[in-house]
């Protein structure tokens, strides 16, 4: 009986431990779940703040330069009545003459600028030289040249120098000179020294011409 208590016992025990064995313990799972990622939503362009315009002033006083008139441009302004003025021309017959008056130039088919001195009588034919006056005769442009030598066939004519590029005296009563496409002709009737009377006037003509 005693062997049988313990046969028994030892299949209790084994069974038990086979039992033991056998029984499974479940470890709950734990879902870890993925976080959710927050998006933070792309901010505004930034749109760069230009920078402010740079303006420059121009200075508001300009400088004012008075640029000379240059000999071609006189050139092309002179006159037979500009060429000379009152005063020049009073020097040269060494009396006060009058204002200008227009003649006629024979030679050169235009016209004369004609200074007459105090004894010249009022109404006195332009056209026609008389003493105590002067007369100044500018031709510019392409017949200048033709007048002067026609001119120069046409009297006992003296080549003189030192004036324009170059000049000739008539001998008698007046002085032509030629400067690039200009033509002058002067005569100071009534001076005892006819031909420094008109070379005078014909040197601060030429500054003009």
């Amino acid at each position: 009986m005693k062997h049988l208590k313990l046969i028994t016992l030892g299949i209790c025990s084994i069974a038990l431990i086979a039992l033991a064995g056998c029984k499974t313990t479940t470890t709950p799972l734990t879902t870890t779940m993925p976080v959710s990622a927050t998006t933070t939503p792309p901010s505004s362009p930034t749109t760069p703040t230009p920078a402010p315009a740079t303006t420059t002033t121009a200075s508001a006083t300009a400088s004012t330069t008075t640029t000379p008139p240059t000999s071609a441009t006189i050139a092309s302004t002179a006159d037979s009545c500009s060429v000379i003025t009152q005063s020049e021309a009073g020097n040269a017959l060494s009396q006060a003459v009058k204002a200008p008056v227009m003649g006629k130039a024979w030679v050169e088919g235009g016209h004369a600028c004609v200074f007459y001195g105090p004894g010249v009588p009022v109404g006195t034919n332009p056209d026609v030289p008389v003493t105590n006056s002067v007369r100044v005769v500018l031709v510019n442009g392409s017949q200048a040249k033709m007048y002067y030598d026609d001119y120069k066939t046409k009297i006992p004519a003296k080549d003189i120098s030192g004036f324009g590029d170059q000049a000739y005296y008539d001998g008698s009563m007046s002085i032509s000179v030629m400067k690039g496409s200009s033509y002058l002709r002067v005569a100071v009737i009534g001076v005892p020294d006819v031909l420094k009377a008109e070379e005078q006037l014909a040197t601060v003509a030429l500054s003009r011409m």
